[in-house]
């Protein structure tokens, strides 16, 4: 029998994956169940918060006479929020007639007579319009920009052209926009900057997609399967605590 055509001995064969241990399991499905049930906790202790919050401000301005804990042996959370909910809808209706817009002018000529109010004033509002508005369409588009050096690029969230004064100091060679880059994993931060508008590649994803790609660090992509987006934070998790135990400093041995 010629030696080429011997089957491969023992030790020539490929090392097969060994099934992963009893603990190494109990990790695995530990970090799967703390990524299922902890955005559930934050959002159910954020929602309480913010009912209680908005419960602390609004009890004050009701009387007592027609405040639920009156007449019930327990406190009955989210009563203010109906009724903030409730004043807000009011406000908006009152304000959106002629006499209601008259009185939102005369108070917005007042606060502009005061120096250091009307520019806090002006700029909250122009937010608030920004972000509330039905037809805005600040940071409802996503797109992607060379940063931070060619071919690497990054997801922003475009936003609006840049105002008479700012685009006057700007080359006239071409259009630019305003975009804003955040950061991962924290989308709340970031960088703001001007860009031509032929820079930026325009991409069909809403800006709720983007944000969670950018807070999973491209480990959970859109439109992919719950499960595998579970598995993947789980291996991710994993992989994070591997390294972490990877480089910390060896513990110094005890001395007797």
């Amino acid at each position: 029998m010629n030696r080429q055509e011997l089957p491969p001995s023992v030790d020539e064969l490929p090392p097969e994956d060994a099934p992963p241990g009893v603990m190494a399991r109990f990790r695995n499905y530990f970090l799967t169940g703390l990524i299922v049930a902890g955005p559930i906790a934050i959002t159910l202790y954020l929602t309480w918060w913010f009912v209680t919050w908005v419960d602390g401000i609004v009890r004050p301005f009701v009387p007592v006479a027609y405040r639920p804990e009156t007449y019930l042996p327990f406190p009955l959370p989210g009563t203010g929020l109906i009724i903030a909910v409730f004043a807000l809808t009011m406000l908006g209706f009152l304000a959106a007639n002629l006499v209601g817009r008259k009185l939102v002018d005369y108070g917005e000529r007042l606060l502009g007579r005061m120096p250091v109010v009307r520019a806090i004033y002006r700029s909250l509002k122009q937010v608030f319009e920004t972000l509330f508005s039905g037809n805005g369409s600040s940071f409802r588009r996503v797109g992607l920009v060379e940063f931070p050096a060619p071919g690497m690029w990054s997801i922003v969230l475009i936003s609006q052209p840049p105002s008479k004064d700012i685009s006057s100091h700007l080359p006239d060679t071409e259009e630019h926009i305003s975009v804003f880059l955040p950061c991962s994993p924290n989308p709340t931060t970031g960088f703001f900057f001007y860009v031509p508008k032929s820079k930026v590649v325009e991409v069909e994803m809403t800006a709720e997609d983007a944000a969670t790609l950018i807070m999973s660090a491209g480990v959970v992509q859109p439109g992919s399967d719950p499960q595998k987006k579970i598995a993947a934070l789980a291996s991710m998790a994993n992989a994070a605590q591997v390294a972490n135990a990877a480089v910390a400093p060896p513990q110094p041995a005890k001395v007797d």
